[in-house]
């Protein structure tokens, strides 16, 4: 059978929120966990901070929160649902919008995510402490894992699965690129001695908190400098996290809607990918901390929310992102 069926634009929708929700969810916990493992003593605050900064929550967390403790911080990535960027807010906008998708996605995807989902609404408090909250990130990132493995089996190779990735990467690239500039600065060695101390542990927790310290160490000369972690972050070709791959991957999937199924519309988005790939590639690493590492990673992070912006116009019902969204690119309309 060769029919294509048409797919409604409220799928393709809820195909790439519920992949960017999901894909949210596991960074979000690897960051929680990486911030816990290398915050250092006396210094925890510091820490924590970085991690509200990651995802430009502070004005939002200084309204609902008295001050900056860790448990506070802790709780409200973990189950406060005023915080849209929050676990538990993140695995219900998924659930919400894999509703939507029940004559799309397979049983395998649906009753999982509602076995996760049921598991997640039951965190209790004394989770968030300790090695109680490093399982728990764990339990997390593999039941986002078991997601993707399923999803990766069983969800039909047409329109939607090409949306459902264009999600999951574009979500991808934007938390590497967020990671990166709020720990490159705040890690930066000052002399030899803390060269080597944050190349042991800091640097260290950064590509553990993007699954590549393997990976790095596979490549990586035995005396890297933060460059060339800034460099594998942004442009390695074979990193799955890295911004050119995901870039890369995310162009493919638009190539395949235009040329497999006809959907105009991809022009633009094609566009800003290239001009995004020709800046990453333009310049060497050093190149781009020597000018200025910060102002090209928002510079990127606003290409980013530009190229999803492109596609929801392109291709959704009603695509009108808000100052919020353009923060933490969260769903920009509800789904029924």
């Amino acid at each position: 059978m060769t029919q294509q069926i048409p797919l409604l634009a409220r799928y393709a929708e809820s195909l790439f929120w519920m992949a960017r929700y999901m894909e949210r969810l596991e960074n979000l916990a690897r960051l929680v966990d990486v911030t816990q493992t290398f915050e250092s003593p006396g210094l925890e605050n510091e820490a924590w901070d970085s991690l509200i900064r990651i995802y430009a929550n502070e004005t939002h967390f200084a309204e609902t929160h008295d001050g900056l403790e860790p448990d506070a911080v802790k709780r409200y990535y973990v189950l406060e649902r005023q915080n849209p960027n929050s676990i538990i807010s993140s695995i219900e906008a998924a659930r919400m919008n894999a509703r939507t998708l029940r004559p799309l996605i397979s049983t395998e995807m649906w009753k999982h995510l509602n076995v996760f989902h049921r598991d997640l609404l039951q965190i209790a408090e004394h989770e968030l402490q300790g090695d109680n909250l490093s399982r728990l990130c764990s339990r997390i990132k593999e039941g986002v894992q078991a997601h993707t493995g399923i999803t990766e089996g069983t969800l039909f190779r047409d329109q939607g699965w090409h949306f459902y990735e264009m999600g999951r990467l574009i979500e991808r690239a934007d938390q590497t690129t967020r990671l990166l500039d709020i720990k490159f600065h705040r890690m930066l060695p000052k002399g030899s001695e803390d060269r080597r101390h944050e190349e042991r542990t800091q640097w260290g927790g950064v590509l553990r908190a993007v699954a590549g310290y393997h990976a790095f160490r596979r490549i990586a000369p035995v005396e890297f400098l933060p460059q060339h972690v800034a460099g594998f972050l942004l442009t390695d070709p074979c990193f799955p996290r890295s911004v050119l791959l995901c870039l890369s991957q995310t162009e493919w999937h638009l190539t395949q809607l235009r040329t497999s199924y006809g959907l105009r519309g991809t022009r633009t988005a094609l566009e800003q990918i290239e001009d995004m790939r020709a800046a990453l590639l333009d310049r060497s690493a050093e190149q781009i901390i020597s000018i200025g590492l910060h102002d090209f990673l928002d510079g990127m992070q606003r290409d980013l929310i530009g190229l999803a912006a492109s596609v929801g116009d392109a291709f959704f019902r009603d695509w009108k992102p808000s100052l919020q969204q353009a923060q933490s690119q969260s769903q920009s309309t509800a789904q029924p």
